[in-house]
């Protein structure tokens, strides 16, 4: 991580509500702010989502109407009336820092903190517009259709990515201005609360303003499902020291003898004492009524009451709202003490998943366990047989070097992208056989391609040079890959290394082989019978087959299998 994100002062906007649309539901963020401890837990939640770096300063402007109290958590609460005021000591504060950040407090986003690090290092804007897509996420696929609706190719993302966009119309997720500009951007003191009157602002400025989408997961507490999901999450993350400094509020893990001081009245007799699993969070006056069954993480607001033998599970329990006895409330939200509970129980109501987890979930590449032999052995295998073969080689390796370079101008080595694990792209290395610039005459020449297939293979390949097809029916210009080998990007057996653009064509196949390192020689290079029009279905056959079976034995038979096809084709040569 760079010295971006330690340079960072961050407000974070919670707008108002869309007056426009009354009775839209579009109050659950006002309620959820107004309302402790859940609003202890919507800014402890959105805090940690902007906590990058070692800067943790923040400042959470509210509508002054909302009649926020000032949290436990110490958080800095600005309350505004129209534009958002910036006054003269916060200023001075801003300006020790590298970026000032505007965040949308109606929405909570995890992204790659490097990947933005990285963009906006290479954007080098005054003002940069960030909204989150998880579009772009790793794992996730792009199609691209022609004009009457065909597939022309589908492309999988194997890492996190950024793209321009247009300059969005109201304020996105993240906006990042230069301290330096501050001054020209704010002569009032103050932020617009309309994005499009802050775009005025800077028109007449010349200031530099890119908007971009960064891959990265978004929640928007608008909605039931995105506040419960956020609150969720972020009690599961919570430890009782963020809530019980002034005894107002606590997380609670277990029932015992939590009951008898977080409630109201207490219950002797354990055997009809209510039930904690998990992780509730509990406000001031909560009555827990007998046989009361809570389940976390839950949130139950200030004044709130449980009746006997109810059970909530999963859910946010507003202020003031009394749970009738024997009534299931689960994975919802209960904000109105006039709740129609007889409509609450005909509803279904289904925990919906969260979107804020971690990336690799996403990818469905096949695993194995730590120190199985696919995970662990294999690679130690790798290392041995790459450095006992560049020993061997080392002698020979300046002649042929010196052979590439009396044949044709270039360079000795080519180097091609290819994705290796998990879509890891690296140079794979190997002896240059061919005139240099040979890789952009493949398209012309693919017509007369004697395979079938995104791969391209001609028997009298035009572009050989002279030493290129005797190292190439030797198989010894694939030696520098035992380096890749060394390096981790590929494994002496396993899938052929493929560029991206191969690895589009077939999901489940590229899925599969590319769980596993590319090798330098495999089951398809060994078993493959050149069929026409059926090449390309025996490289999925057999790369599948290979992942499947993956095992010492198997690898063992493919290096027997291509010592004797290679000892067989360097005879051949003589």
């Amino acid at each position: 991580m760079s010295n971006h994100f330690n340079l960072l002062m961050k407000l974070i906007i919670i707008h108002r509500n869309d007056r426009s649309v009354p009775g839209s539901g579009r109050e659950l963020l006002r309620f959820a702010i107004s309302s402790r401890p859940i609003a202890s837990v919507i800014l402890d939640g959105l805090s940690g989502s902007l906590s990058w770096g070692r800067s943790t300063k923040l400042v959470f402007a509210v509508p002054q109407e909302w009649s926020v109290e000032p949290p436990v958590n110490g958080q800095r609460i600005l309350p505004y009336a129209e534009n958002v005021p910036v006054c003269s000591e916060l200023l001075r504060e801003i300006k020790r820092h590298l970026w000032f950040v505007v965040a949308n407090g109606r929405f909570a986003t995890q992204t790659n903190n490097d990947l933005l690090d990285k963009t906006l290092s290479d954007i080098r804007s005054d003002i940069v517009a960030v909204n989150i897509g998880p579009e772009l996420l790793a794992g996730r696929e792009k199609v691209r259709l022609t004009a009457q609706g065909g597939v022309a190719g589908i492309r999988r993302l194997y890492s996190d990515s950024a793209q321009p966009s247009p300059s969005p119309a109201d304020w996105p997720h993240l906006l990042f201005i230069k301290t330096d500009v501050l001054d020209q951007l704010l002569p009032d003191r103050t932020l617009p609360q309309s994005f499009s009157d802050f775009l005025k602002r800077c028109r007449p400025k010349n200031l530099t303003f890119r908007a971009i989408r960064l891959a990265g997961d978004v929640l928007d507490l608008e909605t039931e499902n995105g506040l419960l999901n956020f609150c969720r999450k972020t009690v599961t993350l919570l430890s009782s020291r963020h809530f019980c400094r002034d005894n107002s509020s606590c997380v609670v893990r277990g029932a015992r003898c939590v009951w008898r001081w977080k409630t109201k009245y207490a219950i002797r007799n354990t055997q009809y004492a209510p039930r904690y699993v998990g992780k509730v969070l509990l406000g001031n006056n909560v009555e827990i009524g007998p046989k009361a069954i809570v389940i976390g993480p839950t949130i139950i607001a200030d004044n709130a009451g449980v009746g006997q033998a109810a059970v909530i599970n999963s859910s946010i329990i507003g202020p003031e709202v009394r749970v009738p006895q024997n009534q299931l409330v689960d994975s919802c939200i209960v904000k109105e003490p006039q709740c129609n509970w007889s409509r609450l129980n005909d509803s279904r109501h289904i925990r919906p998943k969260s979107n804020l987890n971690q990336h690799g979930d996403r990818i469905t590449f096949r695993t194995w366990p730590r120190f199985s032999y696919p995970e662990c052995l294999k690679r130690i295998a790798d290392c041995f047989a790459a450095i006992i073969v560049l020993i061997l080689f080392a002698p020979i390796i300046p002649f042929i070097a010196l052979a590439i370079k009396l044949s044709s101008p270039g360079p000795v080595f080519f180097k091609d992208k290819r994705q290796g694990l998990h879509g890891k792209v690296f140079n794979c290395l190997k002896f240059r056989t061919m005139l240099v610039g040979a890789d952009k005459i493949q398209d012309k020449l693919r017509v007369v391609s004697q395979v079938d297939g995104p791969q391209f293979k001609m028997r009298d390949d035009p572009r050989l040079n002279t030493v290129g097809r005797f190292l190439r029916e030797t198989y010894i210009d694939e030696i520098p890959q035992f380096i890749n080998v060394l390096l981790g990007q590929m494994s002496v057996v396993g899938p052929r290394p493929s560029p991206e653009s191969e690895n589009t064509l077939c999901p489940s196949w590229r899925d599969a082989r590319l769980s596993v390192r590319p090798g330098i020689t495999g089951l398809w290079q060994v078993c493959r019978t050149r069929r026409p029009t059926q090449d390309f279905q025996e490289w999925i056959h057999y790369d599948t087959r290979y992942v499947k079976n993956l095992s010492l034995r198997m690898d063992l038979w493919i290096c027997w299998q291509t010592a004797k096809k290679m000892f067989e084709d360097f005879i051949r040569q003589f």
